[in-house]
């Protein structure tokens, strides 16, 4: 059976020792609940999946619990609020869910955190410097230009700002989880060091192309010029995510595979830990925050996240000893997903060229359907001209047809 793109991030979350997962946000829902079953049903490795809804943006507030008993029917166990979702569906889109016993997570920008937070949102997705509510010009249900908003926050000290302070005092009290996402930042800084060397050799030849000719941008602090601003807010988020945890707030971790691609699924998350870790946590809290946090949050902690007999069989061999040099996650031997022992470079080796890969179902979203309308278009018009000239052959045929000719008596010698 072919399997389609997402295969090969499945293949890899596994490979770099990642046994559950969490999609926070669906470009293609029918997809991801068919490789989640393709996983299940054992045609296909890779991590158990929690399937996230698409992300909902700027819509009726009316229609929202609508969509969320359809997608919850499905088998879609949260829903994901993106940067334009104004107050009324965010609360419309918290309650439906809610209702279901389901959760919420969102990457906010028309709507501030603690506005979130009063709602009920359970989960924000990468912290501090999306959180558009410091923004000095911020109206209410507009998402402000990044530029401008960001731009503000690298003068911002989340030690000594006040505000910030009360944030995570309000986000603890409501029992908001933050979802870690310092490698796709990192990604941003212009540091050529940061992307790992085994990436490459997982990208499709037409997206090496595309990752080699723009990383010499991306990594030239003259022409990027984010790229040092990015680096001070990675410090500010880091230092944000400690004040968090420090206050016992819930704090989860994620790769986020997306930004330009400078980062793919799975080794994004061993760098997660390692940047965890240079944020000033300890190798064993980084450890914790990537797995027995994260279970909680799922409500599977009573069986996975934790080593403990009775507990599930997710287990990661490794050479080395992470609580003492963290880099040693990389450094993965056999991947245990209930019970069942995985290779880890075999799984690497069979998602060579793989990461990028089209499949069918993916030009009927944006912006590949505009592609596929497009060419749609053009075929039909094709096809009618063809079948219009055919039409006009066959009648201008029978107009000039000669009366028919009686039989001739076959000649005789």
């Amino acid at each position: 059976m072919l399997y389609p793109a997402p295969a090969s991030f499945a293949r890899l979350y596994l490979a770099s020792g990642v046994t559950t997962i969490r999609t926070a946000g669906a470009i293609d829902v029918t997809e991801d609940l068919r490789i989640k079953q393709a996983i299940d049903d054992g045609r296909l490795p890779g991590p158990k999946i929690h399937v996230t809804s698409p992300y909902f943006g700027e819509m009726d507030p009316a229609s929202v619990a609508g969509y969320v008993t359809a997608y919850a029917d499905r088998g879609v166990t949260s829903f994901k609020a993106y940067m334009t979702m104004r107050g009324p569906e965010l609360k419309a889109l918290i309650d439906a869910a809610h209702a279901r016993g389901l959760r919420v997570t969102g990457h906010l920008c028309a709507v501030g955190f603690r506005e979130a937070a009063a709602m009920g949102i359970d989960n924000l997705e990468h912290g501090l410097i999306v959180d558009t509510e410091f923004y000095h010009d911020k109206q209410p249900d507009v998402c402000p230009d990044q530029g401008q908003f960001q731009g503000e926050l690298r003068w911002t000290d989340p030690e000594t700002d006040r505000d910030v302070h009360q944030l995570v005092q309000d986000l603890v009290r409501q029992g908001v989880a933050i979802t870690s996402t310092l490698a796709v930042f990192e990604s941003m800084t212009g540091d050529p060091d940061v992307y790992d060397p085994r990436m490459p050799a997982v990208l499709t030849p037409r997206v090496r192309r595309i990752y080699d000719r723009m990383l010499p941008g991306e990594s030239d602090h003259v022409s990027n010029g984010w790229a040092k601003p990015m680096s001070t807010l990675l410090s500010h988020e880091m230092r944000f995510e400690r004040m968090f945890a420090a206050a016992d707030g819930r704090l989860l971790a994620g790769s986020d595979p997306t930004g330009w691609g400078g980062i793919v699924a799975g080794f994004a998350d061993q760098r997660e830990l390692e940047l965890l870790v240079e944020a000033g946590f300890t190798p064993e809290a980084a450890i914790r925050i990537c797995t027995s946090n994260g279970a909680e949050f799922l409500n599977e902690s009573d069986h996975i996240g934790t080593v403990e007999a009775g507990r599930q069989a997710d287990l990661v061999l490794v050479r080395g000893n992470p609580a003492v040099r963290i880099s040693d996650v990389r450094n993965i031997e056999i991947v245990f997903k209930d019970g069942v022992g995985y290779d880890s470079e075999a799984l690497i080796a069979a998602s060579a060229g793989t990461v990028g890969e089209y499949y069918f179902r993916m030009y009927l979203h944006w912006p590949y359907s505009l592609v596929t309308l497009v060419l749609a278009a053009l075929v039909a018009r094709l096809v009618y001209r063809i079948a219009r000239s055919l039409t006009r052959s066959a009648a201008a045929g029978t107009r000039e047809r000669p009366a028919a000719i009686p039989a001739r008596t076959p000649l005789r010698g």
